[in-house]
């Protein structure tokens, strides 16, 4: 393509560092996931954001997570129309061809995809309702939980609360795929939510015992 120009340069001297140093120190292993292929126990479905990094938090090895990133860490219903569907195909691959053992949705704070919801929901983000905003349909995902958090007075509380509904979205929305109810029914498949403060560094899961999200 005539528009595809070359890496800038400070990428190029990152990766000729990783290639000297981490990939070199490290050859066989890396070869050895090439040759073998992958196996990863569990599949992240996260935030873009790029604030939000998976592998650091819990030091993950290269090929220990099978990870897919949308806006606001979203799993849409399950909706076999035939048409295009980015996170549903990568929830399917992971499940049924990788077997993974565990789906992880992890949300977080200082969400914009949430705050942008939130925008919406209170007629501050006009653009987003046009119907040409690829990020205003996919928080349409969302919205439907605005209600739960629209008597909170506190704007941060209100966007916190939301985020963890967002995983909580997810998380019904991935027992909508039969294939997941049925492993999840059979014992094969677990699903767990997490939700992640970026400055505090801190992480809660949520518990479905006391229907809330606890400190990890």
């Amino acid at each position: 393509m005539d528009n595809a120009k070359p890496l800038p340069s400070y990428l190029v001297q990152r990766y000729h560092g990783w290639k000297a140093t981490s990939y070199a120190e490290n050859q066989a292993w890396y070869r050895r996931l090439a040759s073998d292929g992958q196996h990863p126990r569990a599949m992240v479905i996260s935030c873009c954001d790029s604030r939000v990094h998976v592998t650091s938090i819990f030091g993950a090895d290269q090929g220990e997570f099978f990870i897919h990133r949308n806006i606001a860490n979203l799993v849409p219903p399950y909706l076999p129309d035939g048409e295009q569907h980015g996170t549903s195909a990568a929830v399917e691959y992971a499940v049924q061809v990788l077997k993974v053992a565990h789906v992880i949705v992890l949300g977080h704070s200082s969400c914009g995809g949430v705050q942008g919801c939130i925008d919406m929901c209170q007629g501050k983000a006009p653009g987003l309702e046009e119907k040409n905003s690829f990020v205003g349909r996919w928080m349409d995902i969302l919205r439907p939980k605005y209600d739960i958090v629209a008597d909170i007075d506190d704007p941060k509380e209100q966007v916190r609360q939301l985020e963890k509904l967002s995983v909580m979205t997810s998380l019904e929305n991935l027992m909508t795929f039969p294939w997941i109810a049925e492993k999840v029914k059979a014992d094969e498949l677990t699903l767990h939510g997490l939700w992640t403060d970026i400055g505090e560094g801190g992480l809660e899961c949520y518990s479905a015992d006391k229907k809330l999200f606890v400190q990890v």
